[in-house]
Order: C-alpha cells, then structure tokens, then sequence
C-alpha cells in the first residue's frame, strides 16, 4: 500500500519516448483520428456527467416542492 504513495508523474524525457512510441505503434497519420475519437469521447462522458448533475438536482427541486406543499 505506501508503494502507491511514491508513484509519480512521468518527467520530461519520459513524455518523450512515449510519444515516441505512440509515433511507432500508430503511425503519424492515425493520431489526429485517435484525437479526435478521444477528444469526443471526453465531450460525451462531460456531457453525460452535466445531465445525471441536472436531473439530481431536479429530483432534490422536485422532492423540496412537494414537501413545502405537504406542510
């Protein structure tokens, strides 16, 4: 378990070489479709996380209203 808390981030000459070889694996002509396809995917996942936000809130609204015209 305190091996997780000495975990870091990757340093500049690591971000390298995996750029490096995301450029092998992939090709240079797949990365902007890749982008692209995570980029949406991304959008969809906050767009889904605003509408489950909205309709919790509308169920707290909705609860609160028939409970002040219950008193």
């Amino acid at each position: 378990m305190t091996s997780l808390l000495f975990i870091s981030w990757p340093g500049g000459g690591e971000w390298i070489l995996i750029v490096l070889a995301v450029l092998v694996l992939f090709g240079g002509r797949k990365i902007p479709e890749f982008m692209r396809g995570l980029g949406k995917g991304i959008r969809e996942f906050n767009d889904a996380k605003s509408n489950v936000k909205k309709e919790l809130e509308e169920g707290m609204n909705e609860k609160d209203r028939k409970a002040e015209a219950g008193s």
